[in-house]
């Protein structure tokens, strides 16, 4: 039913609660899985300074991410790309052929406004296959 699944990964708590859902997932339906970490292209008018999104910071996210699945005998690919998050997502969904993204939820309030901005929103708007969020 899911033969690829994509898992979008940030260093949120949210993202390590949802890796549980993905084993279970990935582990029932014998599915290919594609961790994918996406970093926001830097602004020429307010350059970045946060450490969290360097080259080096990404790169060891997604290897500690691949080690945890692998210790639950999962063989993962990882992808790093640039861009916006939620069109990135759902273009790299579109892209691999995923049939289903997995996410943890990160809440910005309950307000009509906090939720329209949430990256969660507008992959669940925009993606090309099912979305699983996880709370």
């Amino acid at each position: 039913m899911f033969k690829t699944v994509l898992f979008p990964i940030d260093q949120s708590r949210e993202a390590r609660e949802a890796a549980d859902v993905v084993v279970n997932v990935v582990q029932k339906y014998g599915s290919r899985l594609v961790l994918l970490s996406v970093v926001e292209e830097p602004n020429a008018e307010a350059p970045s300074t946060d450490p969290m999104v360097s080259p080096e910071v990404v790169a060891k996210l997604l290897e500690n991410a691949q080690v945890l699945f692998s210790q639950q005998g999962i063989q993962s690919e990882v992808l790093e790309r640039q861009g916006k998050p939620a069109f990135t997502i759902c273009d790299v969904a579109d892209e691999i052929g995923a049939d289903l993204i997995i996410m943890g939820c990160r809440g910005l309030g309950l307000t009509d406004e906090g939720a329209t901005d949430s990256v969660t929103t507008r992959v669940i708007n925009l993606s090309p296959c099912p979305v699983l969020i996880v709370p």
